[in-house]
């Protein structure tokens, strides 16, 4: 019988070798190296590494000056860290519910959430492109530019996704866009963020935020006396060490190959289960990357979780509204009937594995194992 966790880490010996160069001192320069990659790679004009993606979600509230107050709207089918990142401001999240097929922020909902929350201190749009399916940015730019607010981009899930030819990172009306190399919560081997933005000014806030605000340009005097340094504003410690950065250069020059083999296993999933009684397969309305593959059951999907669980199939919840946790439901005083579309597909939503390394075996075992357990549900 095959033990299949939810993740696993796709790793050879480009990723050893990148790491032993670290370690041999024979480069010291890899996080500027990784930077000038993903620029490459994403085709942006800069590129800023950080310690996590949280951490990159944090540097951008930084860098666009977000202050007490302000207000940051955003899906609220969206990773906690999203709205954790504006609270640590003081900001207020104001949440949207949600399109019930892609999981993506609801252009509609957003127009009528802008507009029933005009405020001088509305600040900007966090847009998640959930699972690695990008959200409709052309109509979500629409509402921004009427409404008059920035968009920030959580592409989490979305590193080497395409929008209409473009990689999502590179759209021009995007103010900053952050990534993460290990979006996963369980069995990451590293932590590494990034943040994409075409706009100079951010990029040279961002590098200043992001190791303390320490600079050396003002102490030329001292000629080449590089321990004397001044600190210019309140900074943090998000820069990225030299190993993190070596193992993100392999896992980014093969990013493409993990995409396609993820479009490949996802295209079998769609195959065997299109026809499998109270389970629906994902809707493709856009470029997909299938960073996450979500399933929906119509009946009682712990259940059908805890029997994948029992022949060793391990799933994930991607995502629980933030309207149901805890400290935003009390907060700001949620009801569960606030954002009905993301309560319904809570309710149904299951993510089967996904990565690279799945083999087709393993793909159709846990395609059988669906069918099995579907079977048993009148």
């Amino acid at each position: 019988m095959y033990d299949i966790p939810f993740f696993k880490p796709s790793i050879d010996d480009s990723e050893l070798n990148q790491i032993k160069e670290v370690l041999n001192q024979t480069d010291k320069n890899k996080t500027g190296k990784l930077e000038e990659n993903f620029s490459n790679y994403i085709q942006t004009n800069h590129s800023i590494s950080t310690s996590s993606g949280t951490a990159a979600m944090h540097l951008s509230m930084m860098s666009i000056d977000l202050k007490r107050g302000d207000k940051i709207v955003c899906s609220v089918n969206a990773f906690p860290s999203v709205a954790e990142v504006v609270r640590h401001f003081d900001a207020e999240p104001i949440f949207v519910d949600i399109d019930k097929d892609d999981f993506n922020i609801d252009p509609l909902k957003l127009d009528e959430v802008l507009t029933k929350s005009k405020h001088k201190k509305l600040k900007a749009v966090f847009v998640s492109h959930v699972a690695g399916q990008p959200a409709p940015m052309d109509e979500i730019y629409e509402v921004a530019d009427k409404h008059g607010v920035l968009i920030i981009e959580d592409a989490s899930n979305a590193m080497g996704a395409v929008y209409k030819g473009k990689k999502i990172g590179s759209l021009p009306k995007t103010t900053l866009t952050t990534f993460s190399f290990s979006p996963h919560s369980v069995n990451n081997v590293i932590n590494a963020g990034m943040i994409a933005t075409n706009e100079e000014m951010l990029d040279k806030r961002a590098r200043l935020l992001r190791n303390h605000a320490i600079v050396s340009e003002a102490w030329e005097k001292y000629g080449d006396l590089d321990y004397v340094y001044d600190v210019v504003d309140i900074g943090v410690k998000y820069d990225l060490s030299q190993l993190d950065a070596a193992f993100c250069i392999a896992q980014l020059a093969k990013n493409d190959s993990f995409i396609k083999r993820r479009q490949d296993i996802a295209a079998i999933y769609d195959k065997e289960l299109a026809n499998v009684p109270h389970v629906s397969t994902p809707v493709k309305k856009r470029d997909h990357i299938y960073k996450r593959y979500i399933i929906k059951i119509d009946k009682n999907r712990d259940s059908f979780a805890r029997e994948l669980a029992a022949k060793n199939i391990h799933t994930g919840l991607n995502y629980i509204p933030i309207h149901l946790l805890s400290y935003y439901k009390s907060k700001y005083n949620l009801r569960i009937n606030d954002f009905p579309v993301a309560l319904t597909n809570y309710q149904q939503i299951l993510s089967l594995p996904i990565y690279p390394s799945l083999s087709d075996d393993e793909v159709m075992y846990v395609c059988e194992q669906v069918k099995s357990v579907a079977k048993t549900r009148v």
